[in-house]
C-alpha cells in the first residue's frame, strides 16, 4: 500500500500534485482547492514536505481544516474526496479535487476579499480576469462578427508571438474594459490562448485553430 504513495511522491510536484507539511491555515489550503478545481484536478498530499519526506498528520484535525478550505474558505464549495496512507509509522493524508464543472471557484484571502486561482506547473497563480471571465463564458453560447480591431489583433499575432492586455489596448487605442472584453470573447472561442507565468499573463494566436479551419475549408 505505501509503494503506491512513494511512487506519488516521487514524482515530486507538479500540475496534478501538491504537498503539504501541515495544514495550520484552511484559507492557504483553499487556494490549493480552488486552483485544482479551476484548472485540470489534482491531490493534495498532506504530511509531506517540499522534499518528499513524510511526516505525517493528525488525520482528524487535518480533515476539519480541509472540510473549512472546501466550504468556508472557497466559493462555491469544492468537492473533495480524501484517502489515507500509512508509511514510515505516520500517516499522509490525501485530498483529491476533480476538476470543477462550476468554474470559476475562489478563495476568501486574509482581508475576506474573494480572488480566483489557477494551477500553472507546480505553482497557483491568481487567475487573470481574462481567465475568469471566460470560465463565466463558458456557461453560455458567445456569437459575434470579428471586428477591424479583432482582425488587427489576429493579425498582430500572426506576426509576434504574444501580447499583453495593456499592450493590446495601447497598439488598438481602446479602453481597458473593451481589451477585456474583445480577449475575452477570442479566448472563449479558443481563436487565442491565455498563459500565466511568473512574468505574467500573455495571450497568444491559437494556430491549431485556424488551422483546423483552413482544412475545412
Amino acid at each position: 500500500m505505501s509503494y503506491q504513495l512513494y511512487k506519488m511522491i516521487q514524482e515530486g510536484e507538479h500540475l496534478h500534485q501538491d504537498f503539504k507539511f501541515c495544514v495550520n491555515d484552511s484559507k492557504k489550503i483553499a487556494r490549493s482547492l480552488v486552483a485544482f478545481a479551476n484548472t485540470d484536478g489534482g491531490r493534495l498530499l498532506l504530511g509531506v514536505k517540499d522534499n518528499g519526506k513524510i511526516t505525517g498528520v493528525r488525520t482528524d484535525e487535518e480533515f476539519y481544516m480541509i472540510e473549512s478550505a472546501a466550504t468556508i474558505y472557497s466559493k462555491p464549495p469544492v468537492k473533495f474526496s480524501t484517502r489515507q496512507w500509512l508509511a514510515e509509522g505516520k500517516t499522509v493524508l490525501e485530498i483529491q479535487v476533480e476538476p470543477s464543472k462550476k468554474k470559476p471557484h475562489y478563495a476568501k484571502d486574509e482581508t475576506g476579499k474573494w480572488i480566483s486561482y489557477l494551477r500553472v506547473n507546480d505553482e497557483n497563480y491568481v487567475a487573470h480576469k481574462i481567465q475568469v471571465n471566460v470560465w463565466k463564458n463558458s456557461k453560455r453560447p458567445l456569437h459575434f462578427t470579428l471586428s477591424e480591431i479583432e482582425k488587427a489583433l489576429i493579425s498582430y499575432l500572426s506576426e509576434n508571438h504574444s501580447v499583453t492586455l495593456s499592450k493590446f489596448i495601447r497598439l488598438a487605442h481602446i479602453s481597458r474594459g473593451k481589451g477585456e472584453e474583445i480577449l475575452t470573447n477570442l479566448v472563449t472561442l479558443d481563436m487565442v490562448t491565455i498563459t500565466t507565468t511568473n512574468d505574467g499573463t500573455t495571450f497568444s494566436l491559437n494556430k491549431t485553430h485556424f488551422e483546423k479551419i483552413a482544412q475545412l475549408k
